[in-house]
């Protein structure tokens, strides 16, 4: 975008405007016959503002180029109740839509929040004289804009204090009554699932594939070394804590692990239930809650 005075290259023909308004019994057209269109406000509609706030307020000025000049005139300002204009600003601009050269001015309008309220920005008036001297006349849309009182946190500040601190006692004593409670509660729907898990496992034995059956097996396994001690179930490894002697007795449930990783083989299902036994005593599991 470029800083442009009032003087834009035009979409519209300006002698044809001027040809209309020769005639003084013929009726000026609507900047919409032009190709003339006029847009009020920022994408996505006025956000709230508080009041003393400076905000921005786009108009732009569109149209078709043509080859010929276009003047476009602010003729009012965006002072309204409660709403005063403290400045503006113009930048133009060119752009192509739809294969055609499209050009654009656009008035910022900057303006102060003096009151709170819906308030209303007026419709913003702009004129593009013609050389018979009737210009053009194009309006905006008033456009809403909701003005809110400062905030004032100190009166809220202090209630939730005093909330947090009742809260905080009141959590404190629930917390030391209820922690072995909730550690056991946790332990036991650990065990629980996991039981569910080597139930539907058993189911399976006879049916499912066997390199498919050991895998899951030993996902479930690596659930369970997870919560006994306390870390992510991705970065267990039980290769590594049967060599560290943190997990005494699984070799051979291990090793069945990493022979089905790495190839596997038939089994019979008298074979899957013995490891799946095998396993159901490793993890301290019973069949029976």
């Amino acid at each position: 975008m470029e800083n442009d005075s009032l003087n834009v290259e035009n979409a519209v023909d300006s002698a044809a405007i001027d040809s209309v308004v020769a005639a003084p019994e013929i009726e000026m057209p609507t900047p919409e016959q032009l190709g003339i269109s006029i847009s009020a406000g920022p994408q996505g509609g006025m956000p709230a503002v508080t009041v003393g706030d400076t905000f921005e307020f786009p108009v732009t000025v569109s149209w078709g180029v043509q080859g010929s000049a276009l003047l476009v005139v602010p003729t009012g300002t965006a002072n309204a109740k409660g709403l005063t204009q403290v400045g503006m600003s113009q930048e133009s601009a060119r752009s192509v839509k739809d294969g055609k050269e499209v050009a654009s001015i656009t008035f910022t309008y900057k303006i102060l929040a003096a009151d709170t309220g819906n308030l209303h920005i007026p419709a913003m008036r702009f004129e593009i004289p013609t050389q018979m001297g009737q210009p053009l006349d194009l309006r905006s849309e008033s456009v809403d804009v909701r003005v809110n009182e400062p905030f004032n946190p100190f009166p809220l500040a202090v209630g939730l204090i005093v909330a947090l601190c009742v809260l905080l006692a009141g959590l404190w004593r629930v917390k030391r009554r209820s922690a072995a409670r909730e550690a056991v509660a946790a332990k036991n729907a650990a065990e629980d699932a996991l039981r569910e898990r080597m139930m539907v496992l058993k189911q399976r034995v006879n049916t499912a594939d066997s390199r498919e059956w050991l895998l899951e097996l030993e996902s479930i396994c690596k659930d369970y070394v997870a919560e006994k001690f306390g870390m992510a179930a991705s970065a267990v490894n039980l290769d590594n804590l049967v060599k560290e002697g943190k997990l005494e007795g699984w070799e051979s449930l291990v090793e069945e692990f990493a022979h089905a990783r790495y190839g596997g083989g038939k089994r019979d299902g008298f074979e899957n239930k013995e490891t799946w036994k095998g396993a159901m005593t490793l993890m301290g599991i019973s069949e029976e809650d």
